[in-house]
């Protein structure tokens, strides 16, 4: 079976490399899925949830705002957040959302609630990885 390698940095670290069957990216448009030999694309990414497919099973990851270049082998993300679903804790991600909802029914500067509400995006995206597995 063909297969694409999937690449994902962030600033800090290449958190995902490997071949995979295919990948769902979360689109500025929606969901997009990869094949094997998919047209070249260069695209924007909004906070979600990679799924890549390997050897049968689904692999979870959560992402932030990013690009992603796709080539007819290859697909290279660029993110400001990845987080394989196993490396997510559930917990430390749920409170920080709390806080966050909790901020917002605070009078916030402009700057200060669109700081508060990325983070709800980051927490949701990341929750949704790691709940995904169950």
């Amino acid at each position: 079976m063909a297969t694409l390698k999937l690449e994902i940095v962030t600033p800090e670290a290449k958190v995902f490399s490997d071949d995979v069957e295919m990948v769902t990216l979360p689109g500025v448009d929606g969901e997009l899925g990869v094949f094997p030999m998919h047209v070249p694309l260069m695209t924007q990414i909004v906070p979600g949830e990679i799924t890549a497919r390997k050897g049968g099973e689904d692999i979870f990851l959560a992402v932030g705002e990013g690009f992603v270049e796709i080539t007819a082998d290859h697909v290279y993300v660029i993110s400001d957040m990845a987080i394989e679903a196993a490396n997510i804790d559930e917990a430390k991600v749920e409170e920080a959302r709390r806080r966050a909802e909790a901020r917002l029914a605070e009078k916030l500067s402009d700057e200060d609630a669109a700081l508060v509400s990325a983070t709800l995006v980051r927490t949701a995206a990341q929750l949704k990885a790691k709940r995904h597995k169950r």
